[in-house]
């Protein structure tokens, strides 16, 4: 009998002797909590589920340069405009790394804004741009965006710590407008001393929810949207 030979009959996809011990409190989750305001701005809806959408550009990006480096292989962005960017991860000048902040040598990556639509979409994780984006400004089914807030620092609670990203939108487009999808952009761009180039990536989604309900957000009202990210909620 070879030494190690049952290892590889282990089923890594399902570990089935995973038992409930206990202490099961989920290590990380995501929250979206949606608040309508009247024209008075009176609390008329509270809306709040479980968020557990990242893209497969918020995954590309996470990964550890480990798996990019044993692979051999770049990781690909794609933008809210259907157009692909690589970017290579690496420890040497010939890297392509996301830059931040801004300098004499490079573009900034920042937060662009939470985006709201009116669609939706079956596979989030595919997502690259929201199914029916509502647009910014006055008119017909359009929203006035604020700008979007971050929590200054992780907030710390007990044994849980969390940070938020909100965001306020106005109705003056003179009828009811109806959300059914949100998201959050960011915008990349990258820079390789090697070359002495900036790319400039984009608008990228990085986190799609489709909500459970449809929002609605009469004349004159305002919505107000947050994602909140814990540990050890």
């Amino acid at each position: 009998m070879m030494v190690g030979k049952g290892i590889e009959d282990i089923d890594m996809a399902m570990p089935r002797d995973a038992y409930n011990t206990g202490k099961d409190t989920p290590t990380f989750n995501a929250y979206l909590t949606v608040i309508v305001r009247s024209p008075e701005g009176r609390v008329v809806k509270v809306h709040r589920q479980r968020s557990h959408s990242p893209t497969s550009n918020f995954i590309a990006l996470i990964l550890p340069l480990t798996f990019f480096s044993n692979g051999g292989s770049a990781p690909t962005l794609k933008n809210t405009s259907g157009n692909t960017s690589g970017y290579g991860p690496a420890l040497n000048s010939n890297a392509q790394c996301i830059t931040y902040p801004a300098s004499s040598t490079n573009r900034n990556t920042n937060l662009v804004m939470i985006q709201v639509g009116s669609g939706q979409q079956s596979n989030p994780y595919s997502a690259y741009n929201l199914a029916a984006p509502i647009t910014n400004g006055s008119g017909s089914g359009q929203l006035i965006y604020g700008a979007p807030s971050v929590s200054s620092t992780p907030i710390v609670s007990g044994s849980s710590v969390y940070f938020y990203i909100s965001q306020a939108f106005n109705n003056v487009s003179g009828g009811t407008v109806v959300i059914t999808e949100v998201g959050i952009l960011i915008y990349i761009s990258t820079y390789s001393a090697s070359a002495g180039a900036v790319q400039y990536v984009g608008d990228v989604l990085v986190w799609y929810d489709v909500l459970s309900s449809a929002i609605s957000v009469p004349s004159g009202g305002s919505v107000t949207i947050y994602y909140t990210f814990a540990v050890n909620p």
